[in-house]
């Protein structure tokens, strides 16, 4: 499968980043599907204006409301299963208290590379 570029976000902000060279930098391959990843669960669904059905549906579902663990780890297995490129995923949810979630989300490649990424 050919790899689409991204652009290199900063992990704080969540925004571009400028090379050495004051260009807009590029995500490396490895990175760039992990940084994929991490979108595709940050992203609301309704918020992608050329495809609104992607997404994880945080206002009508997740925000204000309780949902169980494992709805949650399956929106963002779903998510992550969107990006192309990644064949399987498994969110772990290490902790949810006090409107806060951590955990991670491991994922396989289509070369069959394991990838992980900490939420």
């Amino acid at each position: 499968m050919t790899r689409l570029n991204t652009l290199l976000l900063d992990q704080t902000e969540w925004d571009l980043v400028i090379d050495s060279m004051g260009n807009i930098a590029m995500a490396t391959p490895a990175y760039a599907l992990a940084q994929d990843v991490a979108s595709a669960v940050k992203l609301f669904v309704g918020e992608l204006w050329y495809d609104t059905t992607k997404g994880i549906p945080y206002f009508a579902n997740v925000l204000g409301h309780l949902p169980p663990i494992s709805l949650l780890a399956g929106y963002i297995e779903k998510a992550a299963l969107t990006v192309p490129g990644v064949v399987s995923a498994q969110c772990i949810i290490s902790k949810f208290a006090n409107r806060e979630m951590t955990g991670q989300i491991k994922f396989i490649d289509e070369f069959g590379a394991a990838h992980a990424v900490a939420f």
